[in-house]
């Protein structure tokens, strides 16, 4: 009988330390898949045409390769292959002619209807669509395309095309934003702001950023001949009020949840605005990033600056070891030269093998005039 409850106690003992054990492991799984960022920061399509589709799934995709994302949806070609099966293969012959871009800081995520496409976002690093803006300029340079590229808070702006035409009266600088909310029809009368002070600067500066969206989209609906432009648009907003209302007031402060609210109401906005002006033709998309790993540095530059460096990383300006086309050059020259070789062994063969007095017309014509002779 003693023996009969010494094995149970080390059976229920053994079966204890199993339980804890996988508590454990479950414990640290649980921490290393939400420290991954599955549930962190993403990335939300909120409208795309027909022929631009996104799967449903939650598969992650890296900050730094949005600017590629922004380019495949464009029609544009990239270096790289995206190797992301959120966005399915589209139709050849129609692309958007639009895309606008907006990236929220202080957030992982915005409440938007559940029927949209989400993703994950990992390796939130700092990117611009620089690359997608020069691409259109090159292949647009004969039409006047609308580059936009925007952040209030840091008064960072770059115009292109028709853009400096149609947004000439945006307010961009922290100053006119400031000034614009003072005017009749600002959001300062026209939205609910609760518990939102307009005498706090972090307060200000949000519902400045709000106030830009407004704008643009009032601006849209003024000149809707920029859809009927045969170039794409591009249109890239960075907003940081919100990292600013989180810093002061926290995540669990009414502050917070207002100015989400608001937020969401005026991209949801933005988005339909948008997709009117561009017929169903646009696609728009909202980056949310609670903080980005490394702080962005852009240099001011031009696209028509003569002068380029083929090599940053060199002080002596050299050239890449390897060009992207280094692959299809190569095979050109190399099956070039393998078929110039070959002939020119067959044409040599033949050549030694020719009896002049029957292959060659010459010496045949000359054989019958010394007969004739």
């Amino acid at each position: 009988m003693i023996l009969q409850e010494n094995q149970q106690k080390r059976h229920d003992a053994r079966r204890h330390a199993r339980v804890i054990k996988f508590v454990r492991i479950y414990q640290h799984c649980s921490l290393f898949y939400f420290s991954s960022g599955v549930l962190g920061d993403s990335l939300t399509v909120l409208r795309s045409p027909q022929y631009v589709t996104f799967r449903d799934g939650q598969w992650p995709i890296s900050g730094e390769k949005i600017p590629d994302l922004v380019a495949l949806t464009m029609g544009f070609s990239i270096h790289e292959d995206l190797d992301w099966p959120g966005l399915a293969a589209g139709w050849l012959f129609q692309r958007p002619r639009a895309n606008a871009l907006i990236v929220v800081r202080g957030l992982d995520s915005l409440d938007f209807p559940k029927n949209i496409s989400c993703y994950p976002l990992e390796n939130p690093v700092p990117f611009t669509l620089d690359s997608v803006a020069n691409t259109v300029h090159t292949l647009f340079a004969d039409s006047t395309p609308v580059v936009l590229q925007l952040a209030p808070s840091e008064e960072r702006l770059y115009m292109m095309g028709m853009a400096n035409t149609v947004f000439e009266d945006l307010p961009v600088t922290l100053q006119q934003i400031r000034g614009r909310l003072s005017q009749d029809g600002s959001v300062l009368t026209s939205l609910p702001l609760v518990s939102l002070s307009r005498n706090n600067e972090a307060d200000l500066l949000f519902l400045s950023e709000v106030q830009v969206l407004y704008d643009i989209s009032a601006l849209l609906q003024k000149h809707k001949h920029l859809a009927k432009d045969p170039a794409p648009d591009l249109y890239s907003l960075e907003l940081a009020g919100l990292e600013e209302i989180v810093r002061r007031y926290g995540t669990d402060s009414p502050q917070f949840t207002d100015a989400t609210r608001i937020l969401t109401s005026a991209l949801q906005k933005f988005a339909d605005d948008v997709a009117n002006v561009y017929a169903n033709n646009a696609v728009v998309e909202v980056v949310t990033v609670k903080t980005f790993e490394a702080p962005l540095t852009r240099k001011s530059r031009s696209i028509l600056e003569s002068k380029q460096i083929s090599n940053p990383g060199s002080p002596y300006n050299l050239a890449y070891k390897y060009d992207y086309d280094y692959a299809v050059v190569f095979n050109i020259v190399l099956w070039l030269m393998i078929v110039l070789a070959l002939s020119v062994i067959v044409i040599s063969y033949n050549l030694w093998n020719m009896d002049p007095g029957y292959d060659s017309i010459i010496y045949r014509m000359t054989n019958q005039k010394i007969r004739m002779d």
